[in-house]
Protein backbone atom coordinates (compact mmCIF):
# COMPACT_ATOMS: atom_id res chain seq x y z
CA UNK A 1 0.00 0.00 0.00
CA UNK A 2 1.64 3.90 -1.23
CA UNK A 3 1.50 6.24 1.37
CA UNK A 4 -0.66 9.38 0.90
CA UNK A 5 0.86 12.10 -1.22
CA UNK A 6 1.51 15.48 0.64
CA UNK A 7 2.22 18.31 -1.94
CA UNK A 8 5.28 19.41 -1.44
CA UNK A 9 5.29 23.02 -3.20
CA UNK A 10 6.11 25.48 0.05
CA UNK A 11 7.58 22.24 2.39
CA UNK A 12 11.01 24.48 3.51
CA UNK A 13 9.36 27.34 5.46
CA UNK A 14 10.87 30.66 5.38
CA UNK A 15 12.99 31.62 8.74
CA UNK A 16 11.74 32.67 11.35
CA UNK A 17 11.86 36.36 12.59
CA UNK A 18 12.44 37.40 8.97
CA UNK A 19 10.98 40.56 7.14
CA UNK A 20 8.62 38.41 5.24
CA UNK A 21 8.50 41.43 2.50
CA UNK A 22 12.33 42.18 2.29
CA UNK A 23 13.81 41.10 -1.08
CA UNK A 24 17.61 40.80 -0.72
CA UNK A 25 19.11 43.64 -2.85
CA UNK A 26 20.90 41.83 -6.35
CA UNK A 27 24.87 41.98 -6.19
CA UNK A 28 25.46 44.53 -9.10
CA UNK A 29 26.95 43.35 -12.49
CA UNK A 30 30.08 45.34 -13.24
CA UNK A 31 31.76 45.38 -17.03
CA UNK A 32 34.23 42.99 -17.97
CA UNK A 33 36.60 46.25 -19.42
CA UNK A 34 37.13 47.27 -15.71
CA UNK A 35 39.36 44.80 -15.22
CA UNK A 36 42.37 44.73 -17.47
CA UNK A 37 42.79 40.47 -16.67
CA UNK A 38 38.99 39.51 -17.16
CA UNK A 39 38.98 41.87 -20.65
CA UNK A 40 41.54 40.04 -22.12
CA UNK A 41 40.56 36.33 -20.61
CA UNK A 42 36.66 37.32 -21.87
CA UNK A 43 38.35 37.64 -25.49
CA UNK A 44 40.00 34.76 -25.64
CA UNK A 45 37.09 33.16 -24.60
CA UNK A 46 34.57 34.77 -27.36
CA UNK A 47 36.92 34.23 -29.78
CA UNK A 48 36.36 30.35 -29.45
CA UNK A 49 33.45 30.16 -27.95
CA UNK A 50 29.52 31.34 -28.03
CA UNK A 51 29.05 32.35 -24.38
CA UNK A 52 25.69 34.17 -23.19
CA UNK A 53 26.96 36.43 -20.84
CA UNK A 54 30.29 37.89 -18.85
CA UNK A 55 30.59 40.47 -16.28
CA UNK A 56 32.20 40.88 -12.70
CA UNK A 57 30.28 40.07 -9.79
CA UNK A 58 32.65 40.73 -5.87
CA UNK A 59 35.78 40.80 -7.53
CA UNK A 60 35.53 37.57 -10.18
CA UNK A 61 34.23 36.54 -13.81
CA UNK A 62 31.09 35.10 -14.15
CA UNK A 63 30.63 33.47 -17.75
CA UNK A 64 27.45 32.26 -18.32
CA UNK A 65 27.12 29.08 -21.29
CA UNK A 66 25.05 26.54 -22.67
CA UNK A 67 25.60 23.27 -20.81
CA UNK A 68 26.43 21.55 -24.29
CA UNK A 69 30.12 23.60 -24.21
CA UNK A 70 30.73 23.34 -20.52
CA UNK A 71 33.59 20.23 -20.75
CA UNK A 72 35.49 22.18 -23.94
CA UNK A 73 34.78 25.89 -21.92
CA UNK A 74 36.93 24.04 -18.57
CA UNK A 75 39.32 22.55 -20.75
CA UNK A 76 39.95 25.77 -22.41
CA UNK A 77 40.31 27.81 -19.14
CA UNK A 78 42.57 25.38 -17.68
CA UNK A 79 44.92 24.81 -20.83
CA UNK A 80 44.78 28.50 -22.44
CA UNK A 81 43.87 30.98 -19.55
CA UNK A 82 45.70 29.53 -16.21
CA UNK A 83 42.37 28.73 -14.39
CA UNK A 84 44.05 25.35 -13.23
CA UNK A 85 41.97 25.04 -9.95
CA UNK A 86 38.51 23.67 -9.65
CA UNK A 87 37.26 24.58 -5.89
CA UNK A 88 33.91 23.96 -6.58
CA UNK A 89 31.37 22.26 -8.30
CA UNK A 90 27.37 22.05 -7.43
CA UNK A 91 23.60 23.06 -8.44
CA UNK A 92 20.95 25.39 -7.13
CA UNK A 93 17.06 24.61 -7.62
CA UNK A 94 15.09 27.07 -9.20
CA UNK A 95 12.52 24.45 -10.41
CA UNK A 96 10.07 26.59 -9.10
CA UNK A 97 10.90 29.46 -10.52
CA UNK A 98 11.69 28.28 -14.08
CA UNK A 99 11.73 24.75 -14.07
CA UNK A 100 15.77 24.73 -13.95
CA UNK A 101 18.91 24.37 -12.07
CA UNK A 102 21.58 26.36 -12.13
CA UNK A 103 25.09 24.26 -12.18
CA UNK A 104 28.36 26.28 -11.49
CA UNK A 105 32.16 25.49 -11.55
CA UNK A 106 33.67 28.22 -9.50
CA UNK A 107 37.72 27.77 -10.89
CA UNK A 108 40.91 29.71 -9.26
CA UNK A 109 44.33 30.69 -11.22
CA UNK A 110 46.99 30.68 -8.92
CA UNK A 111 49.53 32.22 -11.51
CA UNK A 112 46.75 35.22 -12.29
CA UNK A 113 45.30 35.07 -8.17
CA UNK A 114 41.74 35.44 -10.32
CA UNK A 115 38.66 33.60 -9.93
CA UNK A 116 35.98 32.40 -12.65
CA UNK A 117 32.61 31.39 -11.89
CA UNK A 118 31.04 29.51 -15.50
CA UNK A 119 27.56 28.70 -14.65
CA UNK A 120 24.47 27.06 -17.35
CA UNK A 121 20.96 25.94 -17.05
CA UNK A 122 19.34 22.38 -17.65
CA UNK A 123 16.15 21.38 -17.25
CA UNK A 124 15.05 18.72 -14.84
CA UNK A 125 14.80 15.66 -16.95
CA UNK A 126 18.07 17.34 -18.68
CA UNK A 127 21.82 15.64 -18.19
CA UNK A 128 25.14 17.47 -18.15
CA UNK A 129 28.48 16.17 -19.37
CA UNK A 130 31.20 15.05 -16.63
CA UNK A 131 34.00 17.20 -16.33
CA UNK A 132 36.04 14.36 -13.87
CA UNK A 133 38.05 14.10 -17.33
CA UNK A 134 39.07 17.81 -16.81
CA UNK A 135 39.66 18.10 -13.25
CA UNK A 136 39.43 14.84 -11.17
CA UNK A 137 38.30 16.69 -8.03
CA UNK A 138 35.01 16.89 -9.90
CA UNK A 139 34.49 13.38 -9.46
CA UNK A 140 32.80 13.66 -5.29
CA UNK A 141 31.36 16.59 -6.27
CA UNK A 142 29.00 15.40 -9.38
CA UNK A 143 28.27 12.67 -7.06
CA UNK A 144 27.32 14.76 -4.81
CA UNK A 145 25.33 16.98 -6.94
CA UNK A 146 23.50 13.66 -8.55
CA UNK A 147 22.44 12.23 -4.48
CA UNK A 148 21.51 15.76 -3.27
CA UNK A 149 19.08 17.12 -6.37
CA UNK A 150 18.94 14.24 -8.75
CA UNK A 151 21.25 15.86 -11.63
CA UNK A 152 22.47 12.88 -14.04
CA UNK A 153 25.97 13.22 -14.82
CA UNK A 154 26.71 11.48 -18.27
CA UNK A 155 30.27 10.16 -18.63
CA UNK A 156 31.04 10.30 -14.63
CA UNK A 157 32.85 6.99 -14.27
CA UNK A 158 30.92 5.94 -10.70
CA UNK A 159 27.78 7.43 -10.76
CA UNK A 160 25.99 6.35 -7.62
CA UNK A 161 25.28 8.19 -4.57
CA UNK A 162 27.63 9.53 -2.21
CA UNK A 163 26.07 10.68 0.85
CA UNK A 164 22.36 9.02 1.05
CA UNK A 165 21.96 5.24 0.72
CA UNK A 166 21.37 3.97 -2.53
CA UNK A 167 17.57 3.13 -2.14
CA UNK A 168 17.16 6.46 -1.02
CA UNK A 169 13.84 8.20 -1.99
CA UNK A 170 14.06 11.70 -2.95
CA UNK A 171 16.68 14.57 -3.27
CA UNK A 172 17.61 16.47 0.16
CA UNK A 173 18.87 19.90 -1.47
CA UNK A 174 15.80 20.49 -3.33
CA UNK A 175 13.90 22.76 -2.58
CA UNK A 176 10.94 20.27 -2.61
CA UNK A 177 12.70 17.95 0.31
CA UNK A 178 11.14 18.34 3.39
CA UNK A 179 13.41 19.94 6.00
CA UNK A 180 12.16 16.73 8.71
CA UNK A 181 11.85 14.33 5.88
CA UNK A 182 8.76 13.03 4.64
CA UNK A 183 7.05 9.24 6.45
CA UNK A 184 10.10 7.17 4.65
CA UNK A 185 12.58 8.81 6.17
CA UNK A 186 11.77 8.84 9.71
CA UNK A 187 11.58 4.88 9.53
CA UNK A 188 14.38 4.00 7.50
CA UNK A 189 17.46 3.31 10.15
CA UNK A 190 14.46 1.51 11.80
CA UNK A 191 13.42 -0.65 9.14
CA UNK A 192 16.68 -1.09 8.13
CA UNK A 193 18.53 -1.78 11.57
CA UNK A 194 15.71 -3.64 13.67
CA UNK A 195 13.03 -4.39 10.85
CA UNK A 196 9.83 -3.23 10.31
CA UNK A 197 8.21 -4.58 13.41
CA UNK A 198 10.38 -2.82 16.07
CA UNK A 199 8.20 0.64 14.59
CA UNK A 200 6.19 0.58 17.71
CA UNK A 201 9.32 -0.24 20.25
CA UNK A 202 12.16 2.14 19.25
CA UNK A 203 9.50 4.95 17.42
CA UNK A 204 10.10 7.32 14.81
CA UNK A 205 13.75 9.02 14.07
CA UNK A 206 13.87 12.47 15.16
CA UNK A 207 14.71 14.82 12.20
CA UNK A 208 14.25 17.76 14.12
CA UNK A 209 17.94 18.93 14.60
CA UNK A 210 16.58 21.89 16.44
CA UNK A 211 14.67 19.70 19.03
CA UNK A 212 16.47 19.58 22.61
CA UNK A 213 14.79 17.29 25.27
CA UNK A 214 14.47 19.29 28.52
CA UNK A 215 15.12 16.05 30.96
CA UNK A 216 17.92 15.41 28.90
CA UNK A 217 20.70 16.32 31.32
CA UNK A 218 23.18 13.73 29.79
CA UNK A 219 23.39 15.55 26.37
CA UNK A 220 22.08 18.83 27.21
CA UNK A 221 23.79 19.54 31.05
CA UNK A 222 23.37 23.57 30.18
CA UNK A 223 20.25 24.04 29.11
CA UNK A 224 17.92 26.46 30.63
CA UNK A 225 20.43 26.83 33.87
CA UNK A 226 23.30 24.66 35.05
CA UNK A 227 22.95 21.64 36.81
CA UNK A 228 25.09 18.62 36.92
CA UNK A 229 25.60 15.88 33.93
CA UNK A 230 23.26 13.47 34.45
CA UNK A 231 21.31 15.02 37.59
CA UNK A 232 17.62 15.26 37.18
CA UNK A 233 16.37 18.07 35.22
CA UNK A 234 14.44 20.01 38.42
CA UNK A 235 17.99 19.95 40.12
CA UNK A 236 18.26 23.35 41.88
CA UNK A 237 21.22 25.38 39.80
CA UNK A 238 24.58 25.44 41.09
CA UNK A 239 27.22 28.09 40.74
CA UNK A 240 30.79 27.28 38.94
CA UNK A 241 33.99 29.02 39.61
CA UNK A 242 36.14 26.98 37.50
CA UNK A 243 36.31 25.13 33.74
CA UNK A 244 38.22 22.49 31.94
CA UNK A 245 39.31 21.22 35.19
CA UNK A 246 39.95 17.78 33.50
CA UNK A 247 40.70 19.15 30.27
CA UNK A 248 43.84 18.20 28.86
CA UNK A 249 46.05 20.76 27.24
CA UNK A 250 43.28 23.10 27.86
CA UNK A 251 44.23 26.14 30.98
CA UNK A 252 41.64 26.03 33.34
CA UNK A 253 39.10 28.36 33.70
CA UNK A 254 38.80 30.74 37.15
CA UNK A 255 35.87 32.69 37.46
CA UNK A 256 37.70 34.25 40.42
CA UNK A 257 40.55 35.24 38.79
CA UNK A 258 38.62 36.51 35.71
CA UNK A 259 38.21 40.65 35.31
CA UNK A 260 34.65 42.01 33.74
CA UNK A 261 34.97 44.62 31.60
CA UNK A 262 32.53 47.91 31.91
CA UNK A 263 30.69 48.01 28.15
CA UNK A 264 29.30 51.23 28.61
CA UNK A 265 33.20 53.06 28.46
Amino acid sequence: MMRPYRPKDNVQKKSYYTDRFWVAPKIPKIDVKEDEVFASDTKKIKEKFDIKDAYIQRGQLVVEIDPKINKDLLFFLRDELEYDMLMELSAIDYLAQSGEFEIFYQLLSMSKRKRVRVKCRIKENEAIESVNSVFRSADWSEREMYDMFGIVVNNHPYLKRLLMPDDWVGYPLRKTYPLQGDEAAQWYEIDKIFGKEYREVVGPEMRDPAYINENDTNNFARYKHEVPKGAPADSEPIEIDSFNEDAPLVETFDLKKSKFVNRDR
